[in-house]
């Protein structure tokens, strides 16, 4: 078993599992090319060999990449959207979900609603946006987020250990994840806010007594991404540095179905919208607990 690593060096993980996923998601790192050498990547975010190791081993177990001695990484999975939209033709890409996070930041008005498992992929693109307003390119005048997660009292179906022994320690992983991205979600847009950045700012996270099967964003009150999570048997890393087998959920590999709304409410893509602000709606106001909000001016 290896020595448990500290707080700070769970949070250096992170930022670098989150970039390199934001990457491959938006594009950048395309299906099939290769990733920078480990030692570019030590080098372009200031982290250690070690942590380029443990991440790309991550990626890894996940499908995301595949390696070979003396050849590097390559990327063999991407985030799929598939779109009825007109925008989806704008690209050769097609729609990935950084683009759509992108334009709705360009707004004056930004509004996200999200119902995830742990908010870990939403934390990677937020912290993106937040970077291009602090370089000036965007200035949203309000940003109005609203997260559904499930109770942290709830017994989720997943992850569970192959081994049930290992259940309880990877239950304790998920809850840890989800307390540092939303805790993480709530500092970055509050920075924006107490730097006069962005003049107002509200940030909702509520509990519903359910075990999501899917990821919802709505965004804007005009589109929307929509996919379930896929159950798959996987190797996970502990903080210990220990590997156990597991079935798990891997929200950034799902499969999201993009609908936009129409000027015709009669529109497919219109009602779709439509009935999943309401179903979101439904949730928020009848099922959902409160947690901690962040203020706003």
């Amino acid at each position: 078993m290896g020595v448990k690593r500290g707080d700070g060096g769970r949070r250096t993980f992170d930022r670098l599992s989150g970039e390199l996923r934001a990457r491959m998601t938006d594009g950048t790192y395309a299906l099939g090319s290769s990733l920078p050498s480990q030692r570019d990547i030590a080098e372009e975010f200031g982290v250690s060999r070690d942590t380029v190791q443990r991440v790309l081993r991550e990626l890894r177990n996940e499908g995301w990449i595949e390696s070979r001695q003396g050849s590097g990484s390559r990327v063999v999975k991407t985030q799929r959207i598939h779109s009825s939209a007109a925008k989806a033709t704008r690209s050769r890409r097609g729609v990935t979900l950084g683009p759509l996070i992108s334009e709705a930041f360009e707004q004056s008005e930004v509004t996200l609603d999200v119902y995830t498992l742990t908010s870990e992929s939403l934390d990677a693109h937020i912290r993106l946006q937040a970077e291009r307003i602090r370089g000036g390119f965007i200035h949203p005048r309000r940003i109005a987020l609203r997260i559904l997660l499930p109770s942290p009292t709830l017994e989720l179906p997943y992850p569970r250990g192959l081994d049930e022994a290992d259940t309880p320690r990877l239950r304790v992983r998920l809850h840890a994840i989800t307390a540092r991205h939303t805790e993480s979600l709530r500092g970055v847009l509050r920075d924006l806010l107490a730097e006069d950045l962005v003049p107002e700012v509200d940030v909702q996270i509520r509990h519903v007594p359910l075990a999501p099967a899917c990821k919802l964003y709505v965004i804007n009150g005009a589109e929307v991404l929509f996919g379930p999570y896929e159950v798959i048997e996987r190797p996970v890393v502990l903080d210990t540095g220990e590997e156990v087998r597991a079935l798990d959920v891997l929200g950034l590999g799902a499969t999201l179905i993009h609908h936009v709304r129409e000027a015709n409410p009669d529109a497919p893509g219109s009602v779709f919208v439509t009935s999943m602000q309401a179903w979101y709606e439904s949730l928020w106001a009848k099922l959902s607990t409160p947690s901690t909000v962040v203020g706003h001016e």
